[in-house]
């Protein structure tokens, strides 16, 4: 039997989510944002999360809006500014929001690690620079390397295109993202899809993420946004 749950609604999927949770939330940019889903969160009322995710929001829609809604107390991310992260910027510069900066292949590799079991890993990435401090340092063969430890979430917020009936996703280019490793490293994974087909319908070697890792999924109409310039 399937342990995966379908939702009616995206309210229903995120119902439960607590106070303080750390939330893993998919996309590279507006790629694979789970709008609805970040929505349904706002509607449901969590607070002080900390929300680990590429990006630091665009504009004032999905993972911006969460934060614009005062919801967010700590941003663990690779890229938090770009042309249309205002809503991220006033917060930080008004000393509302805490930042944690984490390189982009780290980021992927600690969630990964978080779903493999891998207690830390050392890495050479951001040797010699501020994200250094603090950090244990060995050699290795010659090299210098920094000790990292996984990032797990207590939920993980991701869309895929569809999935089956027992909770089995595919993705769609580039949306596809940090949705898989998101999936693997949290306790409770959430997924929105554009459709739910019927169990034995996706072709098993097209399937990305097994549904081992879903706990919940909702199907949500597909949604579209553009980047807008600065405000």
């Amino acid at each position: 039997m399937a342990r995966t749950q379908l939702m009616e609604t995206a309210d229903a999927a995120v119902a439960g989510i607590e106070d303080g949770s750390t939330v893993l939330v998919g996309g590279f940019g507006l790629a694979g944002m789970p709008f609805d889903l970040i929505d349904a969160l706002i509607r449901q009322g969590a607070k002080d999360l900390t929300v680990v995710a590429n990006n630091a929001g665009n504009g004032e829609v999905g993972l911006a809006a969460l934060l614009k809604a005062g919801r967010v107390r700590k941003v663990i991310c690779s890229f938090p500014r770009q042309v249309d992260s205002y809503v991220f910027d006033e917060l930080y510069l008004a000393g509302k929001l805490e930042l944690e900066v984490v390189p982009q292949g780290n980021l992927a590799e600690r969630m990964r690690a978080a779903g493999a079991g891998i207690g830390a890993f050392y890495c050479p990435t951001a040797v010699g620079t501020p994200l250094a401090e603090g950090k244990e340092v060995r050699e290795i063969d010659g090299r210098t390397y920094l000790l990292e430890y996984p990032i797990k979430g207590d939920y993980a917020l991701i869309s895929a295109h569809a999935a089956d009936g027992m909770g089995n996703l595919v993705y769609r280019k580039t949306a596809r993202n940090f949705g898989p490793v998101m999936a693997t490293a949290a306790a409770t994974t959430i997924a929105q899809v554009s459709q739910i087909v019927p169990t034995g319908s996706l072709d098993p070697e097209a399937v990305v993420t097994p549904s081992i890792y879903v706990d919940r999924v909702v199907a949500v109409e597909a949604r579209h946004y553009t980047v807008q310039g600065a405000r």
